[in-house]
């Protein structure tokens, strides 16, 4: 198990690491659809056609920003990150549930909190693609849960 957490975090790393070199104390603003922006593919424990684009930092070092994007019907296998997580859906419509939470329905707009450590999972609901924008309290990190998140 240790073994595919450290898979995971390693393989985000390196996804994300080529675009972070954005500096952290210059006015940025950016849409999702931003030519500029440069998407990386999220690590091996997320379905394929998951993207990641670093906004602000470096996702080695606390305080990344990031929009992470899956395809519409696309689910997130239930995992965890060692960093609380600010999150707020910039476009389609997704399902999400922690353990020990009410699954919800975010829409375009919503801002949702994860605290560190809490098993979750997320659908994207419909045909259009969900981005999802995340600021990340300490470094970047997915580890697979194989554990249940039902209550």
């Amino acid at each position: 198990m240790l073994s595919h957490q450290l898979t995971a975090v390693a393989l985000l790393m390196l996804a994300v690491a080529a675009p972070a070199a954005r500096a952290a104390d210059l006015p940025l603003s950016i849409s999702e659809a931003d030519s500029a922006l440069e998407w990386g593919t999220c690590p091996a424990i997320f379905p394929t056609g998951c993207e990641i684009g670093v906004l602000r930092g470096d996702p080695a070092k606390p305080n990344a920003d990031v929009f992470l994007r899956i395809r519409g019907g696309q689910t997130l296998p239930a995992h965890t990150h060692s960093s609380p997580e600010r999150m707020v859906l910039v476009s389609g419509r997704l399902k999400v549930k922690y353990r020990g939470a009410a699954e919800t329905i975010m829409t375009k707009g919503m801002y949702a909190y994860g605290p560190a450590a809490l098993p979750h999972t997320a659908t994207c609901i419909g045909a259009k693609p969900c981005t999802l924008f995340i600021a990340f309290g300490g470094p970047i990190d997915a580890m697979l849960h194989t554990g249940p998140i039902a209550d």
